[in-house]
């Protein structure tokens, strides 16, 4: 495929971005056991730990070696669209319910060009329009070893047919995948998992959907829920005022660049090229810590979330990158005291005295 930043010249770095849950996603679909986890983070410089936690993110490099240590340990050459088959809306945080609760087909391709590099940095989409489709480039920003371009290639196709399927409520009929690697062995299982027809060769990886689906409305739109994750998906790159050696504020614009809650304070002192010791104190000074901004952030958007909207809890936790519900939960109770079913009744309560 066709890189087009080598095309152009521009070099590209990538900072942690991309949250754990789609390499825990890809153990699963491993089968992979405990014992079995070191061998898939191979090379990579995380531990078992760090993967199991939220506020853990990766590079595209460590992404891109937990993809190569996938392959060497699976034979199934439908890898790849068993992963796309498994990336839901729901695993891609608030650009995910941004893409499944907006209006038609064509919003929520939108969603997915501008909040994509939010998710992965190392990959980008761009929509154009043809006389009978609407045409979906998608550009992957780094050098990436053949397998893993066609495992990417086909769960990017699969994640982003799956969506339009949900949201027009009927099969993707017309549609059009061309692929740019040479046609595999196991072509004829693509109808298993993709929509029309399949090319390869292409100078480009390109999705194409017939242009009249992308008007249909989406029957399981939600304006609330939709404005809630726009907002959300804004806040990520945000940025905020930013006075003189203020450090609070800072972090602050660091946190509201990423998916919420998953910056890790390592990271961000990495980010501000210090230590993660020179940036404690340098909170401290300010009389605050990493931990507290942390969840000051949290604790204002949760409780928006409970407030504005009949979102569920998990719906709210899976928004603010929590892997388990309980997780969110518990924090909540330690932010306000009550769990967040009580907080909800309690707002609606005073809302109406």
């Amino acid at each position: 495929m066709k890189n087009k930043l080598q095309a152009t010249g521009q070099t590209v770095g990538h900072s942690a971005c991309i949250p754990p849950n789609y390499s825990r996603l890809i153990a699963r679909v491993l089968g992979l056991q405990a014992r079995e986890l070191p061998t898939l983070l191979a090379q990579t410089g995380l531990s078992v730990d760090q993967l199991m936690q939220d506020d853990t993110l990766l590079t595209s490099s460590q992404q891109m070696q937990i993809l190569q240590n996938a392959l060497r340990m699976t034979d199934d050459e439908l890898f790849g669209l068993r992963i796309g088959q498994c990336l839901t809306p729901t695993t891609h945080g608030a650009m995910g319910f941004l893409a499944s609760s907006s209006p038609n087909l064509l919003i929520a391709l939108k969603a997915f060009e501008t909040y994509l590099p939010t998710r992965a940095d190392f990959s980008h989409l761009e929509l154009k329009r043809s006389e009978y489709y609407w045409e979906c480039y998608c550009y992957f920003d780094m050098a990436l070893d053949a397998d893993v371009h066609r495992v990417i290639s086909e769960a990017y196709a699969s994640i982003l047919f799956q969506c339009a399927e949900f949201i027009i409520g009927q099969p993707v009929e017309g549609a059009r995948t061309c692929f740019s690697f040479a046609e595999p062995d196991y072509s004829q299982c693509y109808a298993e998992f993709l929509p029309g027809g399949v090319e390869f060769s292409s100078p480009e990886l390109v999705l194409k959907i017939p242009a009249h689906l992308c008007d249909i409305p989406n029957a399981a739109a939600n304006n609330e829920n939709y404005s809630l994750a726009l907002r959300q998906c804004q806040s990520m790159l945000q940025k905020l005022p930013l006075k003189t050696n203020n450090w609070t504020h800072r972090l602050q614009k660091l946190m509201l660049s990423q998916p919420p809650g998953v910056l890790s304070e390592e990271e961000a002192a990495a980010m501000m090229f210090i230590s993660k010791r020179t940036l404690a104190r340098r909170l401290e000074l300010e009389g605050r810590s990493f931990r507290s901004i942390r969840d000051e952030i949290l604790s204002q958007q949760a409780s928006s979330y409970l407030r504005s909207s009949t979102m569920s809890v998990d719906a709210i936790a899976a928004v603010l990158s929590y892997h388990d519900s309980s997780n969110f939960r518990r924090a909540f109770k330690r932010w306000f005291q009550l769990t967040p079913d009580q907080y909800r009744k309690q707002a609606k309560s005073q809302s109406h005295d």
